[in-house]
């Protein structure tokens, strides 16, 4: 089963979050409309593969890569090895970057060949990894920057009222932070992601000064992300569980870091890092090292499922999916895994279980 075409799709879908975004990492204050890049991938007896790509505002650069690199070396091979095709195309191209962009779209590429394998098999991804006794999962609600207590506070009683007993905090202000915890009350589950802005001096100070709000973890408090010793050294001293792991971008950068005694949670994004066959082996590095495993799934596309099917099969009890809660004007998946009362379902059809709708690939795509 060889590889016939390779095709990228870069969709913009306009949302609304609750109020005005704040700027972040993922671009300027006010976005008002979400980027992805999915890989369309078609083998030469017509299975169709779908792979997902972090977006925003990389795009561009991942699709050039995707393109004009990766994709014209794909064609003609092998659609049912996706590891081993990887790792060549690592090798083959690592002079271009072990991160960024060829990593994306690596990443994409390989969501994409496992997807066709699960459909020639038969059967749901979650089986080829190993399968689930679970039939859906807990989902928390992965809130946008709002810096202003009054957003934060409504937003936050909103994804409560829609179900969900745990909401992700993406804020750096003390006063918003402890305004979405008053509005939380205490039996609401909150983590925080700052998004690497800090010293080990300074994350030090914030750590202590956010004691009191209960934390379940803190994420990504450090900057550069991949001062591992320091996070190991505010883990010994700040007493919230440290979180990372979506900005590492190797097999070796999670061995590094957890072998640094990092993180008590490691945060890999399987459409950065890889894909699911790098996916599965930080599951097993991670296990070795008793750290858990919370995907990094800030995306709404087969790189969600990717992680849904993964967290299913390998992931452990406490284990919970991000849920990017943005008013999407459209779906790229429809409704099929939309959280009820909290929760999302493990879909069970063969491959990733849904294909992106063609109707919302028609009236979105820009590129």
């Amino acid at each position: 089963m060889q590889i016939a075409s390779i095709d990228t799709i870069v969709l913009r879908v306009p949302f609304t979050v609750g109020g005005v975004s704040a700027a972040g990492v993922w671009g300027g204050a006010g976005l008002q409309a979400a980027d992805s890049l999915l890989l369309r991938v078609t083998t030469d007896d017509g299975i169709v593969g779908w792979g997902e790509s972090f977006g925003f505002i990389g795009i561009p650069m991942v699709k050039a890569a995707l393109d004009e690199l990766l994709a014209p070396a794909c064609l003609g091979m092998d659609a049912t090895q996706p590891e081993a095709l990887g790792l060549d195309l690592q090798r083959r191209f690592h002079v271009f970057g072990r991160g960024g962009a060829m990593m994306y779209g690596l990443s994409a590429l390989d969501i994409a060949l496992w997807d066709i394998c699960g459909k020639a098999a038969g059967l749901p991804l979650y089986r080829l990894l190993g399968g689930t006794r679970r039939e859906q999962l807990p989902a928390y609600a992965s809130l946008i920057r709002y810096a202003d207590r009054e957003a934060i506070a409504a937003n936050t009683q909103r994804a409560i009222a829609d179900g969900y007993r745990s909401v992700k905090l993406h804020e750096v202000d003390l006063a918003v932070i402890r305004a979405a915890r008053a509005a939380a009350g205490p039996d609401i589950e909150i983590t925080l992601d700052v998004n690497c802005p800090w010293s080990l001096a300074e994350a030090i100070d914030m750590a202590r000064a956010l004691a009191p709000l209960s934390l379940r973890w803190l994420e990504e408090p450090l900057w550069p992300p991949e001062n591992y010793a320091g996070l190991a050294a505010l883990r010994r001293q700040c007493g919230i569980a440290v979180a990372a792991g979506e900005n590492a971008s190797t097999l070796m950068d999670f061995h590094q870091m957890l072998g640094a005694g990092a993180v008590d949670v490691i945060q890999p994004s399987p459409a950065k890092m890889g894909g699911i066959s790098a996916l599965r082996k930080v599951f097993a590095l991670a296990e070795a090292h008793n750290t858990q495993v919370m995907i990094h799934t800030f995306y709404d596309g087969p790189g969600l499922l990717a992680s849904i099917h993964a967290t299913a099969a390998l992931g452990d009890a406490r284990a919970m999916i991000e849920w990017r809660y943005f008013d999407m004007e459209a779906r790229v998946l429809g409704d099929a895994v939309v959280p009820r009362d909290g929760m999302i379902r493990v879909p069970d059809g063969p491959g990733l279980g849904i294909d992106p709708d063609p109707e919302v690939i028609r009236r979105y795509q820009v590129g």
